[in-house]
């Protein structure tokens, strides 16, 4: 009796004690990870970050730093709202997940059939690319992020139809090629199959069983909720600049959502317990396990730096990897002033979660590292001191930094007000070239641009703020414009996406229409020679065709001259009285001007 009281009294002991225990290493931890996130707020020149920690299905560690608003001091919550970027892909491609699961696409689904309005450059890739190559970067289409960035519309339809014009870098999984179109198409086939909008599904299907009730996927809900992030980035080494939200709308799929740390924690929790929230079953455990496999080899992966820090593979919306001997997951994000990282070890089953105020961070990744090591109990690696050393090396080469080469005393080939006027790239979008107050200006993206001459037709773009305020550091967008065989300006050749060589846009002639009396006095035969030309109308368009040529469409320039749109430098021009059947035709080419006289 008295052995067993004693036995008794050894196990409630013991069980005190290991809780004891347990306690006192969680209160170490979180004390670990405070010392540290405070140093890299201190030392990394940031407004703002929140950070959640989740082990099993209990969040464990949930805390802001910083300020949301640093002119007027307003803190950070684990509440505050960030945009999160790319970390959304994730639940686009889980919304693609579910769509199996109810049978109505299979991942191996070739795209185009799903969706009519994608077309990609040749018919090889129409017939090769499916749905789980949209999901794994492995389209052999590299980003063109320039084209949805500075060319935006929230016309999804307009967006993806610049894919038939994007030239592949490589082969169909060859190479892995980050493509923010490929979840913009997924986003288009989920609306299509499923009736109802992207925003509708990620609500519906997560947003809401989730209860992440502070998130949202609209630029405008965002930016007035009472406890939003305003966007950040750095400047001149050290110093924080406020900067303007951007409305990614259009390509929402590829990085819209907006979110805090507790509700992302709630997202983590499906991840790391296999597709369930609360007992309920949010996504498939096969769609979990596939999502957070490798599907495309990123790069060689080799151990670097840090001997046990290796692999870099791509799953489904995931980037997989291994930290210092754990299997990791995760995904960053970044987007105008804020940037994310969302991460989880399924073997340990831990998630972090971390949301910045700063444009193209590193705080996430450096917050991520330095938890893991505290929770992992490994020796820590001074993450915050490699990533301050590094920033201090850029800064300095930075300032190093030889701008390009300004030819003095040369000027540009033309009057100004020749440089107005559209310039059209199919896979990007149309510049529209003004002039006001005796400078050219443009507006890319949702900034408006000063275009200032640096030499010869080169113009250096400048941004102009809300206040007028030019800005005087010299871009890596310069515009080259170029002249036709006719003296006219005829495109713009600009380096975007790091590209080898200028993207082209070309001339677009504005589009004039006439009255169909006009035209209907320009139609008839005329003779050049012995040889007939006939000009005729298809519908409101006038045609010419000359025996063993194609016929040719023109555009209108005024109501007796029309450029040929298929042949550059050629045109042609009637003669004869005003209101009355043209008399005859000049064909203006470039070795010549020849006169065609009416027949009928």
């Amino acid at each position: 009796m008295k052995l067993s009281v004693l036995i008794t009294s050894l196990l409630i002991t013991t069980a005190f004690s290991v809780k004891a225990q347990t306690k006192s290493k969680v209160a170490v931890q979180k004390s670990s990870i405070d010392s540290v996130l405070n140093q890299v707020l201190k030392d990394q020149h940031i407004a703002g970050f929140a950070v959640a920690i989740v082990k099993g299905d209990q969040v464990i560690y949930s805390k802001g730093f910083g300020y949301r608003d640093l002119e007027n001091k307003k803190p950070v919550t684990p509440n505050t709202l960030f945009a999160i970027g790319s970390s959304s892909k994730a639940f686009t491609s889980s919304l693609v997940g579910l769509l199996e699961k109810d049978g109505k696409l299979k991942l191996d689904d070739k795209a185009t059939s799903l969706l009519p309005q994608l077309s990609f450059y040749n018919a090889e890739m129409n017939n090769q690319i499916t749905v789980r190559d949209l999901m794994a970067h492995r389209t052999g289409l590299s980003r063109y992020d320039l084209s949805w960035f500075l060319f935006n519309t929230a016309n999804r339809d307009s967006i993806i139809k610049r894919v038939k014009y994007m030239k592949p870098t490589s082969g169909v999984r060859e190479r892995w090629y980050y493509n923010n179109f490929m979840f913009l198409a997924q986003g288009m086939i989920v609306e299509r199959l499923s009736g109802k909008t992207w925003e509708q599904n990620i609500k519906e299907k997560f947003f809401d069983p989730l209860e992440m009730t502070r998130s949202n996927t609209d630029i405008e809900t965002f930016k007035n909720d009472s406890d939003a992030a305003l966007p950040y980035t750095v400047v001149n080494g050290n110093e924080i600049k406020k900067i303007d939200y951007y409305n990614i709308n259009g390509m929402g799929p590829a990085g819209s959502i907006n979110s805090s740390v507790n509700d992302m924690a709630n997202w983590l929790k499906v991840w790391i317990s296999g597709g369930y929230f609360k007992g309920k079953e949010i996504l498939p455990t096969n769609y979990i396990r596939e999502a957070a496999s490798s599907q495309m080899v990123m790069d060689a992966g080799l151990p670097n730096k840090h001997n046990d820090v290796f692999l870099s593979n791509y799953g489904l919306g995931w980037m997989i990897g291994s930290y210092r001997g754990h299997y990791s997951v995760e995904h960053g994000g970044n987007i105008n002033g804020f940037s994310a990282n969302v991460a989880f070890y399924p073997s340990d089953k831990l998630g972090i979660v971390v949301l910045t105020n700063q444009s193209v961070s590193k705080v996430p990744d450096i917050i991520t590292s330095a938890i893991a090591d505290i929770m992992f109990d490994l020796k820590p690696v001074d993450w915050n001191g490699e990533a301050k050393a590094e920033t201090e090396k850029a800064n300095k080469a930075n300032k190093e930094l030889k701008k390009a080469t300004i030819i003095s005393n040369t000027n540009p080939s033309h009057p100004l007000k020749d440089y107005v006027g559209s310039f059209e790239n199919e896979a990007y979008g149309i510049i529209k070239v003004t002039l006001e107050n005796n400078a050219l200006r443009t507006i890319l993206g949702e900034e408006k641009i000063l275009l200032k001459h640096m030499h010869y037709d080169v113009f250096d773009p400048k941004s102009v703020d809300k206040n007028g305020v030019v800005d005087t550091a010299q871009s890596n967008l310069m515009f080259n414009f170029s002249s036709g065989v006719d003296g006219k300006i005829s495109g713009i050749g600009i380096f975007l996406d790091g590209s080898e060589k200028p993207v082209m846009f070309d001339f677009k002639p504005e589009v004039k229409k006439l009255e169909a009396k006009i035209l209907e006095n320009l139609v008839g035969e005329y003779m050049l020679g012995k040889t007939p030309a006939k000009v005729y109308l298809k519908g409101d368009v006038l045609y010419v065709s000359v025996p063993g040529q194609p016929e040719y469409e023109t555009v209108v320039v005024d109501e007796k001259t029309f450029e040929l749109k298929a042949l550059e430098g050629y045109s042609i021009k009637f003669e004869g009285p005003s209101g009355k059947k043209a008399t005859s035709m000049l064909l203006v080419q470039p070795n010549g001007t020849f006169k065609a006289t009416r027949k009928n």
